[in-house]
């Protein structure tokens, strides 16, 4: 009987390693079992934010890697902060993070990284404490700086404006708003007064809401500066409908497939963008380095970012970042160039 038994055993302890070896394993380029980065972005039906994805998966899929691409409902911290409790279960490797919140995300972020998971931010930053390295899309005050100096020369030197903002807690919003002030106590301003800042939130339905509120708060407005895609959208739709072409002017950020017909019938001369298919790329090679700790996040370390060349990190206030790039001008000599590519 023990001979019988013994026999039994080593039949199901050969089908079980044959069993094993016959399942499917995920393989990188060295060998092994292919490594987890998720990207945590605003939040779902935000046309930038889904480029954002699409370049990080580019990347990340460029370097053989697996991706987990999350995007909550609402623009809010307590969203995301579930997100990344879920990826922590999840043991991945790295955690890129635009931030709808500069600090509630800091218990969540460092508790990721005791974890040993890389933990970057891209696009809206969350603090120095709560990442290892931040990935901008541009110089936060050349992007303020330059919205200013285009409504000026949109609305002639003088006259209201606002700004239609995203979220009020958002950081990157938050940083070129500062530096939009500070570009307006230049004399050569005086002229121009900056009636309220108001938040769509990201959201196509309250941008506009908050867009009508403006006009209606303010009659005599000359201008609106949208520093978010969404928001600048929401206010060109607003303007067009109401037949308001050349009396508000408007300008900020936005994407050329979005705003194409709007610079096309002379609603917003002109506006300013990065490629957000690049941030992406670029937040995709930065988390790979970590993981692969060819980088730390510290000033002055250097890496291939793959198409996009070498990158150094930069100390930048009291944390590090590094930079994609210059905020380019989309106007009527190139949208059509560019409404077709994102």
């Amino acid at each position: 009987m023990r001979k019988i038994i013994a026999v039994i055993m080593s039949v199901l302890l050969v089908a079980s390693m044959l069993a094993a070896c016959s399942q499917p394993t995920r393989q990188t380029g060295g060998g092994g079992a292919k490594k987890k980065y998720a990207i945590i972005v605003k939040s779902t039906g935000n046309p930038f934010n889904e480029k954002q994805i699409e370049g990080f998966r580019e990347a990340i899929e460029e370097l053989g890697e697996e991706v987990i691409a999350k995007a909550p409902d609402q623009p809010t911290a307590e969203a995301q902060i579930q997100m990344i409790e879920e990826l922590i279960a999840q043991k991945v490797d790295a955690i890129a993070i635009a931030a709808n919140d500069p600090d509630a995300l800091q218990p969540a972020l460092q508790k990721t990284m005791k974890q040993g998971i890389k933990v970057l931010s891209f696009d809206s930053a969350v603090n120095s404490q709560s990442r290892m390295v931040h990935v901008n899309q541009a110089d936060a005050e050349r992007i303020g700086r330059i919205q200013i100096q285009a409504i000026y020369e949109m609305i002639g030197g003088e006259g209201d404006i606002a700004i239609l903002s995203a979220t009020s807690q958002a950081t990157n919003q938050n940083t070129w708003i500062e530096w939009m002030k500070e570009e307006l106590k230049d004399p050569k301003y005086s002229k121009i007064n900056l009636v309220k800042i108001a938040y769509g939130d990201d959201l196509r339905d309250k941008s506009v809401s908050e867009t009508e509120a403006l006009l209606k708060s303010f009659p005599n407005l000359k201008g609106i500066i949208a520093p978010t895609t969404v928001g600048i959208a929401a206010a060109a739709k607003v303007l067009t409908d109401k037949g308001l072409k050349g009396q508000v002017q408007l300008t900020g950020l936005g994407l050329p497939s979005e705003m194409a017909e709007y610079i096309k019938n002379g609603v917003c001369q002109w506006m300013y963008l990065w490629n957000p298919i690049d941030v992406g790329y670029l937040a995709g090679y930065t988390a790979h380095a970590l993981v692969e700790g060819k980088i730390t996040g510290k000033e002055g370390e250097k890496f291939e970012a793959g198409r996009l060349g070498e990158k150094e990190v930069i100390k930048v206030d009291d944390g590090t970042e590094i930079m994609l790039g210059d905020p380019f001008r989309f106007d009527i000599n190139n949208i059509d160039e560019w409404k077709d590519v994102y």
